[in-house]
């Protein structure tokens, strides 16, 4: 399955960064890939990460990351 680059999480280190891509081919529910630094991945579809996305902009996340 061919997977398109979209976005490095970190790039900073040679660590193996988390990145997210696309795989057009995948059904549906398994089109959108994040890779993490320990070789696992997640797999969600386009609505998912529209969701992902929303929330992170609606600033749900802030306490987690103001409390690290």
């Amino acid at each position: 399955m061919a997977l398109r680059h979209i976005a490095t999480f970190c790039g900073d280190c040679d660590c193996g960064c988390p990145e997210l891509y696309l795989a057009e081919e995948a059904p549906p529910e398994r089109r959108v890939v994040i890779t993490d630094d320990f070789g696992q991945k997640i797999e969600m579809s386009l609505d998912q990460l529209k969701v992902l996305a929303a929330d992170i902009k609606a600033g749900v996340l802030e306490s987690v990351l103001t409390s690290a």
